[in-house]
């Protein structure tokens, strides 16, 4: 088994009969794509990194924020005075937990033209994002490669998880065919969100995680958990195909628009933040010291390896090397749009 310098790491895991060393075994050679490491993310990782899950990826397109750290265990102060993007901070920690295991973070977002790339050889996919449109993206490449995900959300003290195995369960596409209107759904800003649901949904989604890794799907749920920690309410809901989820787009007719580009953004405002994500037009990287020294004349920047910011007015632009930028001081996707053009140019 793995981890020859520390033989005993995974012994009570491994006593744990419904998973046993052949369970340990399996764990140790699997691959798991982790879609944000924010909040819900952040704790799947670690507990998955933890068990022995012998390659995680972590792809994040955010940075820290001192907010942050109420609800994203990974995190601490010094990650937040350093503006260390998620990933990053978050395989720098990840490390020193589990050094057997081969953290790989990526600092992107989840594009139709990115998510194959980061989705490469992943035995499992775990949803740890904060929209619809990026969740039906992983959801299409799902579908399409019949790799499994697990599902997760939650919203003040309520939240979701539920096991998704193309070609046995449902689909999110089968579930819920369009994204719910954006006016229609509560946000972390609006709404708010208490660390423990975090932790619980987390949680639910690993120990999902390391059922199908390990080979024990006899026991993955296939019914959606559905909990209310301030009312104390925990059930599940069955979520068996209907006269709808036939006609799946994506499991029945197998259109996938997401994953091939013909729906997505390219601006989204984002969960719990007065912020707007822009996407660039083309991929592509950029020189952060050039654009830095161009800024200058403007206002003041700081930066690191991954990233530069600029402060200006009652803006605040983060910039990284692939080109994405996001505007902090407003949620207003024009506005945000007009001052990146205004500032930063094409």
């Amino acid at each position: 088994m793995q981890d020859q310098a520390t033989p005993d790491r995974y012994h009570r895991q491994v006593r744990f009969a419904p998973l046993g060393e052949s369970g340990q075994r399996r764990l140790l050679a699997s691959r798991v794509l982790i879609c944000g490491c924010g909040a819900l993310g952040s704790v799947a990782a670690d507990l998955l990194v933890r068990a022995g899950v012998g390659m995680v990826r972590i792809v994040d397109r955010d940075f820290l924020e001192a907010d942050n750290l109420h609800r994203q265990v990974l995190f601490d102060e010094a990650d937040v005075a350093a503006e260390l993007p998620k990933a990053v901070a978050a395989a720098q920690r990840l490390r020193q937990v589990n050094s057997s295991i081969a953290v790989e973070p990526g600092v992107a977002d989840l594009t139709a033209a990115a998510n194959p790339q980061n989705a490469a050889g992943a035995d499992l996919i775990v949803d740890g994002t904060d929209n619809f449109e990026t969740r039906y993206l992983i959801n299409d490449f799902a579908v399409e490669t019949g790799t499994p995900w697990v599902f997760g959300g939650c919203i003040g003290a309520e939240g979701q998880a539920l096991a998704i195995l193309p070609g046995q369960t449902p689909c999110l596409a089968c579930l819920i065919p369009e994204p719910p209107p954006p006016e229609s759904q509560p946000t972390c800003e609006t709404a708010g969100v208490i660390g423990p649901i975090v932790t619980m949904i987390a949680s639910l989604q690993a120990a999902e995680s390391l059922k199908i890794l390990s080979g024990a799907m006899d026991f993955v749920n296939r019914r959606m958990s559905v909990v209310d920690l301030w009312h104390g309410d925990l059930k599940t809901i069955g979520v068996g195909r209907t006269d709808d989820s036939a006609d799946c787009r994506a499991c029945s007719r197998r259109d996938f628009p997401w994953l091939d580009g013909r729906r997505g953004v390219a601006a989204i405002a984002l969960c719990g933040r007065n912020a707007v994500q822009l996407a660039p037009a083309a991929p592509g990287r950029i020189s952060l010291p050039e654009l830095a020294e161009k800024l200058r004349r403007v206002g003041r920047v700081t930066g690191n390896d991954y990233l530069l910011r600029l402060e200006v007015d009652e803006f605040r632009l983060t910039i990284f090397a692939d080109g994405r930028t996001i505007v902090s001081g407003t949620s207003d996707l024009a506005e945000a749009r007009a001052v990146h053009a205004r500032i930063v140019g094409g």
